[in-house]
């Protein structure tokens, strides 16, 4: 790891906490809030890549366990991997991943287009399933419930998906950010 990748991956981790400063939106009918920290993760996943996306979402991950209130709320600690939330905590570093490594694939002809549905499939779809499975799992709701659940999440992660990859691709077809990312 170069120096470089390591202040961008040390940037991404900072943006992503200070989404965490943006109050949560609670839901009367689940305990997992509506949150702006996955504009962070996937933009981490678009402009970083699988491998420095992926690594900048763990490090917050990491910061949040030792008990820094890094995620919205001012939530941190252990304890919030056991939690309700613990499922779309999990996904966040398998969500970085796979945007990002198709990130990688297209690099050379990234578009808002393949951006997009990336985002949307993974980030918002792909996410936000697993997360209200497990949220069921460990607050004893059917599995059918949860996916019920999953698509209250849905018209905001897709608003989320799209801002990302607006900003990812303006980005990422940019000369000079170009220039930053060799």
């Amino acid at each position: 790891m170069t120096t470089k990748y390591l202040v961008y991956t040390g940037l991404m981790t900072a943006i992503i906490a200070v989404l965490g400063f943006v109050p949560a939106i609670p839901l009367p009918i689940m305990p997992v809030p509506i949150v702006l920290q996955n504009i962070g993760i996937f933009l981490a996943a678009i402009l970083l890549g699988r491998k420095y996306g992926t690594l900048s979402v763990i490090i917050l991950l990491m910061l949040v366990a030792t008990g820094l209130p890094l995620l919205s709320g001012g939530r941190g600690g252990i304890g919030v991997f056991a939690g309700p939330s613990a499922g779309f905590l999990f996904m966040y570093p398998v969500v970085a991943y796979l945007i990002g490594l198709v990130r990688d694939l297209y690099f050379k002809k990234i578009n808002f287009i393949v951006l997009l549905i990336t985002t949307i499939v993974i980030g918002a779809i792909l996410l936000d399933v697993v997360g209200t499975i497990i949220m069921g799992l460990i607050t004893n709701l059917p599995i059918s419930k949860s996916i019920t659940l999953s698509l209250v999440f849905i018209p905001g992660d897709i608003v989320k998906a799209i801002i990302a990859s607006l900003v990812g691709n303006v980005l990422l077809n940019h000369s000079r950010f170009q220039q930053l990312l060799k």
